[in-house]
């Protein structure tokens, strides 16, 4: 029974992972579009001001400043799929105060897949966020992400409230319901391509860190 449960949660979890991600690489492919239409705004603001329509080109300028703000808040890798899940939960712990700082440099093909990366990923984020919501004083992520030879590697250092105690090698999560999840999947897929992951809590501050295979 509760092999079962692990079972379907897991499933849930790996489909509610791949609609997420491919939503928001939509996003992403349409904010890379903005961009790429750059010239075309161009032309339009040269047209408007060359008949004379200051306060229109204004107001176009105004808009395109809006849309392109937006654009530079992606997180900017190498690799696709991890810019998305990376920008999107970016965007989800900036909304809750939280500073966030991403320096990765990625392959865009990699052996783990989209999917798997984006479960790995999108749940340290997760949990990071969850920390940072029981920290006293500045709530921060910082993520830091390159290859080492063929192994890929990931260091999150994010605040946190009290030192927390493992459970066996995780840590038990403050939400509702089955804790630590979100960990066992990042570890069981990790473990699965032959990589590891490790986790350090402290007073204010937690860590995570991963190495995995990811070239041929």
């Amino acid at each position: 029974m509760r092999k079962r449960t692990y079972l379907k949660l897991v499933e849930y979890q790996t489909e509610q992972s791949r609609q997420h991600l491919r939503e928001v690489q939509s996003i992403y492919r349409e904010m890379r579009g903005y961009k790429h239409d750059f010239h075309h705004h161009l032309q339009t603001l040269k047209g408007q001001l060359g008949a004379g329509e200051t306060e229109r080109a204004l107001a176009y300028i105004d808009q395109l400043d809006q849309q392109l703000m937006t654009v530079d808040n992606l997180v900017k890798t190498g690799n696709i799929s991890l810019d998305a899940i990376l920008s999107a939960k970016t965007a989800q712990a900036k909304a809750a105060d939280i500073t966030v700082a991403v320096t990765a440099f990625v392959p865009d093909n990699l052996l783990i897949t989209d999917l798997e990366l984006s479960i790995v990923v999108g749940n340290l984020f997760d949990n990071a966020i969850e920390a940072c919501m029981l920290a006293q004083g500045e709530r921060f992520i910082r993520i830091y992400m390159k290859m080492k030879g063929k192994m890929l590697y990931f260091s999150m250092l994010n605040s946190s409230g009290k030192k927390e105690q493992k459970k066996g090698t995780l840590f038990a999560s403050h939400k509702k319901g089955l804790h630590g999840f979100g960990l066992r999947r990042a570890e069981a897929i990790l473990k699965e391509h032959g990589g590891w992951c490790k986790y350090n809590s402290e007073d204010g501050a937690f860590t995570s860190e991963f190495l995995v295979p990811a070239l041929a």
